[in-house]
């Protein structure tokens, strides 16, 4: 199926405003450059649906064209993922370099102004991430007012491009959607982080505050797989369904079993698109089941999704997933895997175990995180000797991983490499960075689903030792 791709799909007359007029017959075609490729191939898709795989040249070029095209949101793939927008006859070229994916990422040629526009968009909305948390503190009318100001930073380069690329339409609705429901999720992210604080009270609240509640469209077929939308929608739902749960003054768990199956109702009951409804609540149920303690709670969310989701792949997804997570209940033993010492030796999982153990899994392809990762195992080693911790690496390279555990001056009776990575990756459910597994002197899972970063990594590591 890896291919150079030439698509035809059903061609729907159109009219283009930026760079003037194109006829329905132009060739379309979107190709570039990827920089420290870690595959030999990109994957386009259309709402999240594979189109097609397009093999990297030996220059890691690759070229994808169509006689005609819807135009629309488009994504492409290489190990990580970015939306683009495209029109019939745009002929776009795009470039990024593997080791800084989304800041490198740029593009030229018909259709690259507004391409460019999203990603300036996108990257203003990664930047203030780190500076959300400090705003959450704020009351609502300062908050209100400091969101109001990076709203408005957003509108200049969209009046920007109006006013220099003229607008069509459809990209017009795409780039406010971008604008108006990043500024969305800020409220929603901002209600969550202040759903204990016991001194806001409704009065402190600009009376409309909340009023694009009123206008939530929650069936819009055309964004239904772009993020700044979809990210919302996740939002709101789970501080629509904290309110209506009875625990609602408590802390916001999106992880616990009320608040996932109350969450799944609201999605039943309000998205009107079948192929959203299906995304939301697959999405829903995966992070529950991903983070599942309870083998009953677990059934119960599987059959309320299949009762909810009408999506039989996604079915056969949840099903499959819920068998892997109850088997890593609390309770149950280890999944047995095959492992790889420095020395070469095949080890099972189980063999190493002869002491509480924290197992917990690294890659080499980023640096600061292992590193990260290894010194937060050895403060929790100093603190609680009782324990092993383990570190597996999750990468098919056996020399460079020994080169990376020898140069760093790791232990290396306490470092292992998967001998099946995919066959772990399923037994072990590693989903995840920061994927951790607590076991007893017997293998017996303690934590299915830890993190050596969790706020309460400290005390679930004492309340084991009194069992």
């Amino acid at each position: 199926m890896i291919r150079t791709l030439l698509l035809l799909i059903v061609c729907l007359p159109f009219l283009s405003c930026e760079n003037g007029s194109k006829s329905e017959s132009d060739m379309t075609w979107i190709g570039g450059q990827i920089v420290n490729p870690k595959s030999d191939y990109v994957v386009l898709l259309k709402d999240n649906e594979v189109m097609d795989t397009i093999k990297l040249d030996s220059q890691n070029f690759f070229h994808y064209q169509s006689e005609c095209i819807k135009p629309g949101l488009y994504s492409f793939r290489h190990h990580e993922y970015q939306i683009f927008y495209l029109e019939p006859g745009d002929s776009l070229m795009l470039r990024v370099n593997t080791v800084d994916f989304d800041e490198s990422l740029t593009y030229s040629g018909t259709g690259a102004a507004r391409n460019n526009l999203l990603m300036d968009l996108f990257l203003m909305n990664e930047s203030e991430n780190t500076l959300m948390p400090s705003l959450y503190r704020l009351k609502p009318v300062e908050f209100e007012a400091k969101i109001d100001s990076l709203r408005a930073l957003r509108m200049e380069l969209f009046n920007d491009y109006a006013e220099n690329q003229g607008l069509c339409s459809d990209f017009k609705k795409v780039a406010l959607a971008n604008i108006d429901y990043d500024y969305y999720s800020k409220k929603e992210l901002y209600t969550s982080a202040n759903v204990t604080n016991q001194n806001l009270k409704p009065e402190d609240f600009p009376e409309d505050f909340y009023d694009y509640r009123k206008e939530i469209d929650f069936g819009n077929k055309e964004l239904r797989a772009y993020y700044p939308y979809y990210r919302f929608l996740n939002r709101y739902f789970d501080n629509l369904a904290h309110s209506k749960n009875d625990n609602s003054g408590n802390y916001l768990n999106r992880n616990s079993f009320n608040h996932s199956y109350e969450k799944i109702k609201i999605i039943d009951s309000l998205v009107e698109c079948e192929i959203l409804k299906n995304s939301l609540l697959y999405t829903c149920a995966r992070r529950y089941l991903i983070n599942a303690k309870d083998i009953e709670n677990e059934k119960q969310m599987v059959a309320i999704f299949n009762k909810t989701n009408t999506n039989p792949e996604h079915h056969e997804h949840i099903e499959k997933l819920a068998a892997t997570t109850m088997q890593l209940t609390p309770g149950n033993i280890l999944p047995n895997v095959m492992l790889v010492n420095y020395d070469n030796v095949m080890k099972d999982v189980h063999s190493i175990v002869n002491k509480p153990t924290v197992l917990y899994f690294w890659s080499a392809e980023s640096v600061k995180h292992f590193r990260n990762l290894h010194s937060r195992a050895a403060e929790l080693k100093s603190k609680y000797p009782e324990y092993d911790f383990k570190g597996i690496n999750t990468d098919t390279h056996f020399k460079k991983w020994k080169e990376v555990v020898y140069k760093s001056g790791y232990n290396t009776n306490h470092e292992y490499q998967l001998d099946n990575v995919k066959d772990a990756e399923q037994k072990l459910l590693i989903n995840s960075m920061n994927k951790a597994i607590i076991v007893d002197k017997n293998g017996i899972i303690l934590d299915g689903h830890s993190n050596l970063f969790s706020p309460t990594i400290e005390e679930n590591l004492l309340g084991y030792l009194n069992l």
